[in-house]
Order: structure tokens, then sequence, then C-alpha cells
């Protein structure tokens, strides 16, 4: 591949998403070591993320904005609000912002920044092994160069899926952003189980990790629906069967349904507040 197909990019941000993000880039050889910089407040961090890979940082939020033609918002919700008015009325016309922050509208990040070629995201955790999802959507106002840039940056970090209305990131925030915190519960959950019966932990674990990877790349490549191949594995009076009577008698599917809800409700409760904080508070005289 070609380096420098994405041109520079800046990172306000150097944390796990924001560094899993550059290590992505640096792999797939969208960009060169030299066209990243990153802003990150923390000496230790700046130094660690330098010498891995061999980029340029900066404590300083401006100085990274005016030098990257992509700029990433990669910084935690409650600091937004203390970003934007560092940063308002910096951004050139022909720049473009991607943000990672969960809750972060684009109304928000707009206003703030008065610039309104945006594009907003949720990736996941496996995005730092190349295996993530990422679900994004954009602004009126980001072109179609701009998009296949998004488009790349995305691609970095996994699979990647464009929505046309910033409602679904929401959505997306309860499904593919929290989803690793469910499997990871039931992964804890099955394998606690094994070592009831009597595994040893470390013989619990790979059983019950290589169990759970086979069966969702089976259903991925089977093209069937889960419904479908649950059937296929349940004898009528055999152990599937009893084991789903369980999980149906203590209301899994609907335990599943509420954190679901509850994840997408907080995402949404996140976009009333995030980046507006600061404003709310009242002048100290």
């Amino acid at each position: 591949m070609t380096e420098n197909r994405l041109g520079s990019i800046a990172f306000i941000g150097g944390g796990v998403m924001g560094e899993a993000m550059i290590q992505g880039l640096l792999n797939h050889k969208t960009v060169a070591p030299d066209g990243i910089i990153v802003s990150e407040p923390s000496d230790k961090r700046r130094k660690g993320i330098e010498t891995r890979y061999h980029i340029r940082t900066t404590a300083d939020n401006r100085k990274a904005v005016q030098e990257g033609e992509v700029v990433v918002f990669s910084i935690k919700p409650q600091i937004l609000a203390r970003v934007l008015p560092e940063l308002k009325g910096m951004l050139r016309a022909d720049q473009l912002v991607i943000s990672i922050i969960a809750g972060g509208r684009i109304a928000t990040l707009a206003e703030g920044l008065t610039h309104n070629a945006i594009v907003r995201a949720m990736p996941n955790t496996p995005a730092q092994i190349g295996e993530g999802l990422t679900v994004w959507t954009a602004t009126s106002d980001v072109s179609d160069a701009q998009r296949e840039r998004a488009r790349l940056v995305f691609q970095s970090l996994g699979k990647e899926i464009l929505v046309d209305d910033e409602k679904y990131l929401d959505m997306a925030t309860a499904v593919s952003g929290t989803g690793p915190t469910y499997t990871f519960l039931v992964l804890e959950a099955l394998i606690d189980a094994a070592v009831h019966l009597g595994f040893a932990r470390d013989v619990a674990h790979d059983i019950v990790i290589e169990t759970m990877l086979g069966s969702v790349l089976y259903a991925q490549k089977s093209g069937k629906h889960p419904a479908e191949l649950r059937n296929m594995v349940t004898s009528p009076g055999g152990t599937s069967a009893e084991a789903i009577y369980q999980m149906e008698k203590g209301s899994l599917r609907t335990v599943l349904s509420k954190a679901v809800w509850a994840a997408y409700k907080k995402s949404c409760l996140l976009g009333e507040t995030v980046g507006k904080t600061a404003a709310r508070k009242p002048a100290v005289e």
C-alpha cells in the first residue's frame, strides 16, 4: 500500500482508542508516521506514544489542529467542554473533524468549533486489534473526498458502517459500542460455570473462548438466522433444550434487552450534557 493516502492527521487526545486508531493507520500504511501529530496533556503518555510509533506529539491542542487535514477528537466526554472554547474558530474550512466522543453530538461540536464539516463515529474496543466495528455519520458539509478519508480511517480499525442519521449513533453506542461489555460478561460467567463443574481455570478459559469464537464465526459464515442455528443443535429432551429452558426461565432475553435499552438511554442523556457542562456553570466573581 502507498503511505499518506490520508494526508496529515491530528489527534486531540492520545488515550486508548486514539492510540488504537494510530496503530491501525500505521499498520495499514494509510498514513506515514510523520503525517501524525497527537495532542496529549500527559508528559508520560506523550513520551510513550512517541517511542512506540515514532510520531510527533504536543501538549498544545491548537498546534495539533493547525497541522492536521483531518482532526480526530478522541478525548473523554467530560473534557470536551474545556477543549471547545480553546479551539473555537481555529479550524480551516477544508479541514475534516472526526469525533469518537461518546455522547458528543454534531450540533455541540459544530457550535463549539464554528465548523460544519464533521463526522461523528462510534468505534468499539476490538478496534485495538483491527477487528473493530465503527458506525458513523457525516454532515452535509462533508465532501465526497472527505467521506473517503473518514472511511480510510475507520477501515484501519476493522469494519465500518455509514448511517444517514445521527440518531443511529446512540443506538450503535448501546449495541456495538457497549457490545463487548456484554460479551465479556457472558464469557466470564461461562468460564466461572466451567470452573464450578471442575475444570481448571486456564482450561475453562480456553474452552469457553474457543467455543464462543467458533460459534460466532460459524454464524457469520453460514448466513443463517441465530434461531435456526440454535434449533439445529437443540435435540428434544437433550442438554441444549434443558439449558435453554433455564435461560428462558431466568429471563435472559429480557435482561439483555433491558441492558441495551439502558445503555441507549444513557447515551442519549450524555448527548444532552457532553460539551455543555462548562457553559452551565456560573461565572466566578
